[in-house]
């Protein structure tokens, strides 16, 4: 199993170039920005609302969201790489954001200060083995109506053993590995929270899960 400090070696030594290799899948065809821009109208976000990003990485979602929270929001960035942070901080300070506030910690491990109007996380959840945590307490800290959305990699049940390798082996450089490719937070996603849903994308080799947090006491 790929450990919590493989995770931070893999991506400290990668922060600098991590926006730049990431592009690199545009070649074989995977949109990932249109991806990104999904899942951050999944939210539906309104001005004014506080979004949590686990995983935030660099930041490559800030530029989406705060067009959703507007100045009047919030947006809160936690990811356990103090290398991707440092990144993150300086696309913050270079747009001139001061409605961001990063966070240095691992997610199964992060305590929402307070209730929130959305929680997302693109390509990240999946890393952690302790993703149904993660998922358990970014529904509980969810207001009434509020919304967590993954995006992430998946396996297609149907592909022959080669092929999955191969997708394995083309991702390894983001920390992937076969066992990952058993976790299925989507279910997460459905036995916490309410109206979820499961959208396929890039040929079924990712997914948008959706959930509400239920209005009802």
């Amino acid at each position: 199993m790929v450990d919590r400090d493989f995770i931070v070696g893999l991506y400290r030594k990668r922060a600098r170039h991590y926006d730049g290799t990431a592009n690199l899948y545009y070649l074989i065809g995977f949109r990932e920005y249109a991806y990104r821009r999904q899942a951050v109208a999944a939210l539906m976000l309104r001005p004014g609302d506080v979004v949590v990003e686990l995983g935030c990485g660099t930041g490559l979602n800030f530029a989406l969201l705060q067009k959703a929270v507007g100045p009047t929001g919030k947006i809160v960035g936690v990811d356990l790489t103090a290398e991707m942070l440092d990144r993150a901080r300086r696309r913050v300070d270079a747009n001139g954001w001061k409605n961001v506030e990063l966070i240095h910690d691992d997610i199964a491990n992060y305590e929402f200060a307070s209730p929130v109007d959305g929680v997302i996380s693109t390509f990240a959840v999946t890393l952690s083995p302790d993703y149904d945590r993660v998922i358990s307490h970014a529904a509980a800290a969810l207001a009434p109506g509020g919304r967590c959305v993954i995006l992430d990699l998946k396996r297609r049940d149907d592909v022959p053993p080669w092929l999955l390798r191969f997708g394995v082996w083309i991702t390894r450089p983001f920390g992937v590995t076969m066992e990952m490719t058993e976790r299925r937070p989507w279910e997460s996603i459905s036995r916490y929270l309410v109206d979820a849903s499961l959208k396929n994308l890039y040929f079924g080799f990712a997914y948008l899960a959706v959930g509400v947090k239920n209005i009802q006491p």
